[in-house]
């Protein structure tokens, strides 16, 4: 999973690197305990890390865009659930686009807490 997170970083041109992969790789242990993660392919070419408290998908990342990698993860986080929210960067227009076919609407817009510093968007899906 760090592995497909480091990739799109270092492949996303108007997003900086605030933390080191190790950094990163730490994040994602530290979350393996308390979030729904579901993974893709083999060897991993996609994740979904949703957190079951309070609905959020807290990540979602996948290096085959296009192939519904990503939507089958998010159809499997929809399932037993009325509404999911998430943050994407303004930049990332494609995200905004796949998010919307799948359901979601913005409802706000932010600025992030530091180190990051990327305006954010704010989106929700209800059933």
């Amino acid at each position: 999973m760090a592995a497909v997170l480091n990739s799109w970083i270092d492949g996303t041109a108007w997003f900086p690197r605030v933390h080191a992969p190790e950094v990163l790789e730490g994040f994602i242990q530290e979350a393996l305990p308390i979030r729904d993660i579901w993974i893709a392919g083999e060897p991993v070419c996609a994740y979904l890390s949703l957190n079951p408290e309070t609905d959020q998908v807290a990540a979602l990342y996948s290096t085959r865009t296009g192939q519904g990698v990503g939507k089958a993860l998010l159809d499997r986080a929809k399932q037993g659930r009325r509404r999911l929210w998430l943050h994407t960067h303004v930049p990332n227009r494609m995200a905004q686009r796949f998010y919307r076919r799948e359901g979601f609407q913005e409802v706000s817009r932010h600025m992030p807490e530091p180190p990051e510093t990327i305006e954010e968007i704010r989106m929700e899906w209800t059933q």
